[in-house]
């Protein structure tokens, strides 16, 4: 009689045990934008409007101003999305700025020059023992940069589609 008793209690304490993990998981609100504010040098998660985590970023190697033309280290301003995703041995992970958009590629095309691409917000790769340090001096080609364990976090919580608004 005990020991039957003992078996439910146990069954009863499993199946609770799996549906409190499935609640708490279901009551993490998910990331459904990034915000970038260029002049603090900041990057923000957010979920329905409140800040979840923040990282601080380096940029473009002139990052004052909207990126227009292919070159110049400009990091770009405006509202993308993450579009694609990929491991890197040169920065470890990534995540694709839709930049450049219609109006990038109209105004790049009166200049008749390319707008650039390829915008990343990326880790450090082989440089990762770099740190914080990398923070010193503004040096990615118009990219997002941060360390290699903050770029995995950013993966794991950002999914493909989320907007991206990169403020000046």
């Amino acid at each position: 009689m005990v020991f039957s008793f003992l078996k439910t209690l146990w069954v009863v304490f499993f199946f609770l045990s799996f549906c409190n993990v499935s609640v708490q998981s279901a009551d993490i609100d998910a990331i459904d934008k990034v915000v970038v504010e260029k002049h603090k040098r900041l990057l923000c998660l957010l979920s329905k409007g409140k800040i979840i985590k923040s990282y601080k970023i380096a940029l473009g190697f002139e990052p004052k101003g909207h990126k227009r033309i292919e070159g110049g280290g400009k990091t770009p301003e405006g509202i993308y999305k993450i579009d694609w995703r990929q491991h890197s041995k040169k920065f470890h992970k990534s995540l694709h700025i839709s930049y450049p958009d219609r109006k990038d590629k109209a105004n790049a095309q009166e200049k008749r020059r390319p707008p650039g691409g390829a915008i990343m917000i990326h880790g450090l790769g082989k440089f990762n023992f770099l740190g914080k340090l990398h923070l010193k001096k503004d040096w990615t080609l118009g990219c997002i940069a941060v360390t290699n364990e903050e770029v995995s976090e950013i993966w794991d919580l950002v999914p493909n589609g989320t907007p991206i608004e990169i403020l000046p």
